[in-house]
């Protein structure tokens, strides 16, 4: 095969002809004439007269022609006068129903009469391409190609041309489906006579072609249209004769046997050479088009051309294999696949993905394959999703035919955890194929999914990949849920618990197996139940119809039917496990309880919830508490009758058994023994607490009593008794606000708990000066600043002003709040100060997912405490915003949702902004006098440029205009702090102010300079403040001053000027400008001319409107000094 898509240039020239008249027919019934002027004597005179044609009133459209619906078989008068009176362009645009019966009177016409029906039928290409032009009958055979297509540029580049095709009006809405139908009618009546008549397509080929090559995309779009669809009718009608020439040779062959001649044979012998020469004739004008039209088209500047051609010669290569099923025409797809359009590459996959499923097809694309396989294999990765899941069907294809060797197949496997879903389903349907049904293996046996052995053994192979991925939770379950739908064996529940408890003695599974299997079933579960495994990126809450919900109670009672029975064997043999133990507990969350009442499997039941309270004591991982506890108060509310009061009582034995657990637990720890259980019961508790209200009695007290007694309690365990005393507190004062009556000691009882975990809290946020950096020491800080920022929420004074409740409110003094500030800053800054040293990788990035974690949460509770005015905001609000962009995404986030919910509040936001710059300034000034390190400084200085740029950033567009008055006083309040300690705070000009004034509107500085602080004002406070002042002295520390001083000249300047350029600026002109084309008169067909000329012109206009596009973008988001500059330079072009 060809290395590179070098097309043939189209060769359609035809001999020099005298040019004789045209006529061009406009809308005010202009007329234009080409070729020679004939002589006025009399004679020729008369008889131009007598043939002479006035041009017809074009009739106005009745509802027949618009809107109608009666049957185009219809043979009434009506219909008849109504065909006769209009045109063919008239049918096209109109109703498309009466398109085979115009069809029908044109042919009629034309067999009676060439040239008028010729003329009109012509004069509906050009009008279909959007051009008015009429030919003269008298000299249609003189007219030259040539000179009519430069003329129908010439009336495209004056604007004298309608796109149908693209138009929004009504009537034109089905255009394209209309010239579609009607070449393809056409091509089919004409197929006993016309069409092999060498003349009626050849000229309408002709024009198609050269019409097809021109600058004017409108012309390119519809000839390109029609010459596609031109190919396939003809392949239709070579179909058909393809069909009647075997019939006649096997007619023939039959005749042969009987008598070797006869008219029968010679009868027979005649239809069969004249149908091989119309089917020759028809190939001949199938190639005439592909190397006139396509080869040229199929590379348009023009996207939906490009497609439109790769679409067709999909359908024709499916179609005529006989022609078209060859590397020649192959290679077209081949190249298009690396188009820069998803449009034109989906088409090729899609064009491709068809001819491997002809499985008579795949002899021919050998060497096709084995050139441009890898190309399909990429696009499977493709950056359009529509593209890269129609490309992994063709992949499927390719693999059905075992086209492609399996070790290139490595890098679709990883597409099983890609972000879009719909690439996620494509691929797991690839892997369940390939892989686990093995469908295009002819080795395999393909059985059924309904056999027990089927699906063990599919479920036996899906192990054997979850493998690969070395137990990592989130990829396994990713690639369950892309395997779901396809995969019946996952819901075949009785197999997979038969495998897990190891009644099949030929299946052997791995401690790795179990734990995959366990997680396959749990995921398994709530996918039938209609949940979602896998986060969905919009994040959007799920909603069912009746059958959904019908299904997944159909789902929930079989689930319930297959496991009561086996549930407490599977959780006695894995309940060790802490691995395994979660995701086993919480498929009970997924059942229908009452059927174990239904079934009389109450044993059963009593079972599990004993061995759920013995796997709470056995475990104090997390997963496993927060399974148990979410496990136990769903079966004490959704089961019913003993079984609920069961659930409950069981419940209320594991609360008082936790209690006392505690209780011994600090009493072992008061008299110096191990924390280890202290902290293992009091994560116990926590998870408990943290889905209801646990009655502590006196173990509030002894949890003070360890705090304030024991020294040397690791942070963890701190962390978790504030953990436990916070969701205490906050318990107690639930059930005060929702009691009717609340008694007095009841209220000195919960502020008594409140003060004494305040004063425990407030203790850290001083921790001692020589603290172990550590994993859990940043922890138990980060416990810290969330606490208190939720006990500061739960206890605001708002919440409880002018109630019974009032002395419950609660405000932190500055000292404290600075002090929590402070400890939030510490945990902000945690990575620039934390050093690891002798740890592995994975331990690193483990501590490293900690802090980002802590960040987070500290900021999120910070920026509460200011966006629910908890606390003043004129202190800690700047402190958050001085943070925007120095701690990754997720910081930068937070920080901006706080901003836009001060500007939602109308805050004075001039101050937090300049105070929150003055906070990174002053980071930049500690840096630079406590270290010579330039890099430091330069690092310091540029977050100060970034908080700016990034602050003034959220005044963009109409913004601007609406906080003016906030840019302003941002912008003169920036000057006096610089200048307040000048020359050493000068380069806040620079660092800060400059950016704010870059954002102020173009439109409102001739009102500005009436205000109280104009530019003018500006410019002359600010050279005021150096006019006793020698600034050469200090050249360096000077310069931010001038670099300001300057913006600001040019700025003013600019502000005089506008006035009297406001009457010269023009106004921007909405949408493509209108460009003149310098094309020179030279005939479009001679012998240098190409596609690659057309080409050319349209990328230049292209690229015009995209340079203006990009231009005006620019313009919105480039500073006002520049926007001026670009005005004022506009205006003297």
């Amino acid at each position: 095969m060809e290395e590179e898509p070098v097309p043939p240039e189209p060769q359609i020239r035809r001999s020099k002809r005298t040019k004789v008249q045209a006529k061009t027919v406009e809308n005010e019934g202009k007329t234009g004439t080409l070729g020679e002027q004939q002589s006025h004597s009399n004679e020729e005179q008369g008889e131009s007269l007598d043939d002479f044609e006035e041009p017809r009133p074009r009739p106005k459209r009745n509802r027949l022609v618009e809107g109608s619906s009666a049957p185009a078989q219809s043979h009434s008068p009506a219909a008849d006068l109504t065909l006769i009176v209009y045109c063919v362009i008239e049918v096209i645009k109109g109703n498309g129903r009466l398109i085979p019966e115009k069809v029908k009177l044109w042919v009629e016409q034309y067999e009676t009469e060439r040239k008028p029906a010729m003329v009109e039928l012509l004069t509906m290409l050009f009008e279909a391409c959007g051009a008015k032009y009429h030919l003269e009958r008298d000299f249609l055979n003189k007219t030259n190609v040539d000179d009519v297509v430069v003329h129908l540029v010439d009336l495209a580049r004056e604007g004298e041309v309608e796109d149908y095709q693209s138009s929004k009006k009504k009537e034109s809405k089905n255009f394209k489906e209309n010239i579609v139908s009607f070449w393809h009618t056409l091509v089919a009546e004409c197929q006993s006579g016309p069409l092999f008549d060498k003349v009626l397509f050849d000229k309408c080929m002709d024009y198609i072609i050269a019409l097809s090559c021109t600058p004017p995309r409108v012309y390119r779009q519809v000839a390109s249209l029609m010459g596609l669809q031109l190919v396939t009718s003809f392949i239709n009608v070579a179909n058909i004769l393809g069909r009647q020439r075997e019939t006649t040779q096997r007619q023939l062959n039959a005749e042969k046997k009987k008598r070797s001649e006869g008219p029968r044979v010679d009868s027979l012998n005649k239809r069969l050479s004249e149908t091989h020469d119309k089917i020759t004739l028809i190939e001949e004008m199938m190639r005439k088009i592909f190397t006139g039209l396509f080869v040229h088209r199929y590379r348009d500047i023009d996207p939906e051309i490009r497609m439109s051609c790769i679409q067709s010669l999909g359908v024709w290569i499916l179609s005529y294999p006989t022609l078209f099923l060859q590397d020649l025409y192959l290679k077209y797809l081949g190249w298009t696949l690396n188009d820069k359009s998803a449009g034109v590459r989906k088409a090729s996959v899609l064009a491709l993905q068809n001819l491997y499923v002809v499985d008579d097809n795949v002899p021919s694309l050998g060497l096709f394959t084995e050139r441009f396989y890898k190309r399909m294999l990429e696009l499977a990765d493709d950056i359009d999703n529509s593209v890269a899941v129609s490309a992994i069907g063709l992949v499927k294809q390719l693999l059905r035919h075992q086209l492609v060797p399996d070790d290139e197949l490595s890098s679709l496997y990883d597409l099983l955890i890609d972000d879009p879903p719909d690439i996620r389903r494509a691929i797991g349907e690839l892997v369940y194929d390939h892989l686990i049904a093995q469908k295009f293996n002819n080795s395999q046996s393909r059985s059924t999914g309904d056999d027990t052995d089927s699906s063990e053994v599919h479920l036996s192979r899906l192990l054997q990949i979850l493998r690969e991925f070395q137990g990592d939770q989130v990829i396994c379950i990713y690639v369950i849920d892309d395997l779901w739908e396809y995969m019946s064996a996952m819901k075949d529940w009785q197999s997979i618990i038969s495998m897990l408890l190891d009644e099949n003695p030929s299946i052997e599974l791995t401690d790795e197996d179990s734990t995959n299997l366990i997680r396959l079933l749990c995921a398994s579960v709530r996918k039938a139940v209609g949940e979602r495994i896998v986060p969905a990126a919009d994040n959007r809450k799920q909603y069912y119809n009746k059958a959904q919900r019908e299904m997944a109670e159909k789902s929930k009672r079989d689930i319930t039917v297959s496991m009561m029975k086996n549930y407490g064997q599977l959780l006695r043999k894995f309940m060790a496990d802490k691995e395994k133990v979660p995701s086993l507990i919480d498929i009970i969350v997924y059942m229908n309880l009452e059927l174990y009442s239904l079934k009389s499997q109450e044993q059963n039941f009593k079972v599990v919830l004993q061995l759920m309270k013995e796997v709470f004591f056995r475990h104090g991982e997390k997963d496993a508490l927060r399974s148990c506890v979410k496990a136990l108060n769903f079966c004490s509310t959704e089961s019913r009758g003993e079984l609920q009061d069961f659930a409950q009582n069981k419940l209320k034995e594991l609360e008082d058994e936790l209690l006392a657990k505690l209780k011994d637990a600090v009493k072992d720890v008061m008299d110096g023994d191990d924390e280890y259980s202290l902290l293992v019961n009091l994560k116990r508790l926590y998870e408990l607490q943290l889905s209801r209200h646990v009655p502590f009695g006196s173990l509030y007290d002894d949890m003070l009593m360890i705090l304030r007694t024991s020294k040397n309690i690791v942070d963890e365990v701190v962390s978790f008794v504030l953990l436990n005393m916070h969701l205490h507190v906050a318990w107690c004062l639930h059930s005060i606000i929702n009691s009717e009556t609340v008694s007095e000691a009841t209220l000195l009882s919960l502020s008594s708990k409140r003060t004494a975990l305040f004063e425990q809290l407030e203790h850290f946020l001083s921790p001692p000066e020589v603290r172990e950096v550590s994993k859990c020491g940043n922890l138990l800080a980060c416990r810290v600043c969330t606490i208190l920022a939720e006990m500061w929420c739960l206890f605001r004074k708002k919440n409880y002003a002018s109630t019974k409740l009032e002395s419950l409110g609660y405000c932190p003094d500055k000292s404290t709040l600075q002090k929590f500030w402070e400890l939030c800053e510490q945990q902000l800054l945690v990575s620039v100060h934390v050093f690891l040293t002798d740890e592995t990788e994975d331990e690193d990035a483990s501590k490293e997912y900690v802090e980002e974690t802590n960040r987070d949460a500290v900021m999120i509770a910070a920026a509460k405490l200011v966006a629910i005015d908890v606390v003043p905001k004129e202190y800690l609000g700047p402190e958050i915003i001085s943070h925007f962009v120095m701690h990754g995404t997720s910081v930068t986030e937070i920080v901006k949702h706080l901003i836009a919910v001060l500007k939602k509040k109308d805050d004075d936001v001039s101050n937090i902004f300049l105070e929150a710059l003055k906070r990174a300034y002053g980071r930049h000034l500690l840096v630079l006098s406590s270290s010579n390190d330039q890099s430091l400084s330069g690092k310091s200085f540029q977050e100060c440029k970034d908080l700016a740029s990034r602050l003034s950033g959220t005044f963009a567009g109409a913004a601007r205009n609406k906080h003016r008055a906030v840019i302003l006083k941002i912008v003169r309040d920036g000057i006096m702090y610089a200048f307040a300690d000048a020359p050493r705070q000068l380069s806040f000009l620079e660092g800060a102010v400059l950016h704010f004034v870059s954002k102020l509107p173009t439109t409102d500085i001739l009102e500005m300079q009436a205000n109280t602080f104009s530019f003018a004002s500006s410019l002359n406070d600010v050279q005021k403040r150096t006019e006793n002042v020698n600034t050469d002295e200090n050249p360096s520390g000077w310069r931010p001053y001038f670099t300001f001083l300057d913006s600001l000249r040019e700025k003013y300047a600019k502000n005089e000027g506008l006035q009297g350029e406001k009457e010269e600026m023009p106004v921007r002109r909405r949408g493509r400008p209108r460009k003149g084309l310098n094309m020179q008169g030279k005939k479009l067909f001679d012998e240098r001319s190409s596609s690659e000329d057309e080409d050319l012109i349209s990328t230049s206009d292209h690229d015009a409107q995209d340079e203006e596009e990009k231009q005006q973008e620019e313009e919105e988001e480039v500073p006002l000094i520049h926007s001026l500059r670009t005005s004022k330079l506009r205006s003297l072009k």
